[in-house]
């Protein structure tokens, strides 16, 4: 397989590597700690390609470490200001249409027809 689709490239790392909460103290003890830049790496590896954690290749460590360290970057916010770096930077240099925006749908005909109507049900609780 080809190995920059299992890096992160230096470019993206220098934006993200700030975000990143420092890196808690290594118990005594275990095994040593995943770097933050391939378990990211892993993470992306998953987000392209769809697999389960469990599949993930061992260049990243193991799926669970790779959930894992996602689920506590997810809580600390990194995602999020990850997402507002990336679009300060292509804002300086593209330039955004913030006046306009697109969104991508497919529709597609029921396949039984639609002909009657089911019960709906509530996803949230009442506003009154």
């Amino acid at each position: 397989m080809d190995k920059d689709f299992f890096d992160v490239p230096d470019a993206l790392w220098r934006r993200i590597a700030p975000v990143l909460p420092p890196e808690a103290p290594k118990p005594k003890g275990g095994r040593p700690r995943v770097p933050d830049r391939v378990a990211l790496a892993g993470i992306l590896y998953r987000v392209r390609t769809g697999c389960q954690w469990k599949a993930l290749p061992r260049e990243f460590g193991s799926g669970s470490t790779c959930h894992l360290r996602m689920m506590q970057w997810v809580r600390a916010g990194v995602f999020l200001k990850i997402h507002k770096e990336l679009l300060r930077h292509y804002e300086r240099r593209r330039g955004i249409k913030w006046d306009f925006a697109s969104l991508d749908s497919a529709m597609a005909k029921a396949p039984k027809g639609g002909a009657t109507q089911g019960r709906i049900r509530r996803t949230a609780g009442n506003s009154a």
